[in-house]
């Protein structure tokens, strides 16, 4: 195999090897997609953390809401007559009841999902990912997600995770052994009261530590999700073809344009009343009307090749030419095709534009 073979199978594999962080486009047209860095860990972690947490703000709350419902149950219910209108009534009330108690948690829990998938992606409603997609049932795709390093990962942090709580729940009930082993001798209000502490401990400890894991989660779904977004130098290219057209034929169109100006530049020059010279660097066609001008106006201009292409064009045509090499190069450097010249070249135009008048009137 030759050096330069090599060479070139090292290059186009080098251009093939995806290292360059996504472009803007590529990002945008994966969130179009759903394809967002996103943990689903860690609203879930928050709505388990702050739902124990509001346990504890509407703890007496909700104690005094459910004894309230008790009382009534039993000292104004259970004498009633039986009939589908008074059963009917009772549970209404129940579930009314039950809805008013449990309407904190509800809406505290609505509150924290929005803001924990908020935070990660921002506002994000796509349909594509709902689209049914016949890939997704395909044996061989299925097989190979089951065995891919995503779910060898994810199984990691599940076993990562059950370890971790089952330490936390095991040290905490370890540390309330003796109080476990009095409840038997324990009134019953007190029993209900030591576990439902318990309960409450453990579920912010469980919650606190899953917090923190589903951060280090979203970390770690942020890198995979830049990882699956890397572009190779040749995808930029293409997508820098795609967006902004391929560059030999912008090129191509733009040396297009320029022959197509040159061109009505050109078939202005024969209207010039004269041109001015440098003489071999630059030429500036002048024209002046009185009846539609308020002063002379350069209509053709060029450097170098232009320059002659212009004096040609203004011998064919019987265009008189001049060499005035400061004041080509001021109009030159200072008007556009189509301005007027500026004030403080009034003069020095204006005596060239006399003594043309003068010639064409001998002339003639």
């Amino acid at each position: 195999m030759s050096q330069t073979y090599r060479l070139q199978l090292d290059l186009q594999w080098f251009a093939g090897e995806k290292t360059e962080p996504a472009t803007a486009k590529k990002r945008q047209d994966a969130r179009k997609k759903g394809q967002v860095a996103k943990s689903m860990e860690l609203p879930a972690a928050a709505i388990l953390l702050f739902s124990f947490l509001s346990f504890l703000v509407f703890g007496s709350y909700m104690k005094v809401r459910l004894i309230s419902i008790f009382q009534n149950v039993y000292q104004n219910q259970l004498n009633m007559d039986i009939t589908m209108g008074n059963v009917q009534v009772l549970f209404l009330n129940l579930v009314s009841q039950s809805i008013v108690i449990l309407a904190p948690i509800f809406i505290l829990v609505v509150v924290i999902a929005f803001i924990g998938n908020y935070a990660q992606i921002g506002f994000l409603f796509i349909g594509e990912p709902l689209m049914m997609k016949f890939n997704k049932i395909n044996p061989i795709e299925g097989f190979k997600r089951i065995f891919s390093m995503r779910t060898i990962m994810d199984f990691v942090k599940s076993m990562l995770k059950m370890s971790i709580i089952g330490v936390v729940v095991y040290t905490t009930l370890m540390g309330e052994k003796v109080k476990l082993l009095g409840l038997g001798h324990t009134p019953l209000e007190n029993t209900f009261t030591f576990i439902a502490s318990l309960t409450l401990k453990l579920g912010i400890k469980i919650g606190a530590i899953l917090i923190v894991l589903a951060v280090f989660d979203f970390i770690y779904q942020r890198y995979e999700h830049e990882k699956s977004l890397r572009m190779s130098k040749q995808d930029i290219k293409d997508e820098y073809k795609k967006s902004e057209g391929d560059p030999l034929i912008k090129g191509k169109i733009r040396a297009k344009q320029r022959q197509m100006a040159m061109q009505r530049m050109m078939q202005e020059v024969p209207k010039a009343d004269v041109i001015i010279t440098n003489p071999t660097h630059f030429a500036v066609a002048l024209k002046y009307d009185s009846k539609n001008m308020q002063a002379p106006t350069v209509i053709a201009k060029g450097a170098d090749y232009v320059a002659l292409k212009i004096k040609d064009v203004a011998k064919k045509n019987g265009v008189m030419t001049m060499e005035n090499k400061p004041l080509a190069r001021a109009i030159f450097a200072q008007v556009e095709i189509g301005e007027s010249i500026p004030a403080d070249l009034f003069q020095a135009v204006a005596e060239v534009l006399a003594y043309v008048y003068k010639m064409k009137g001998k002339t003639n």
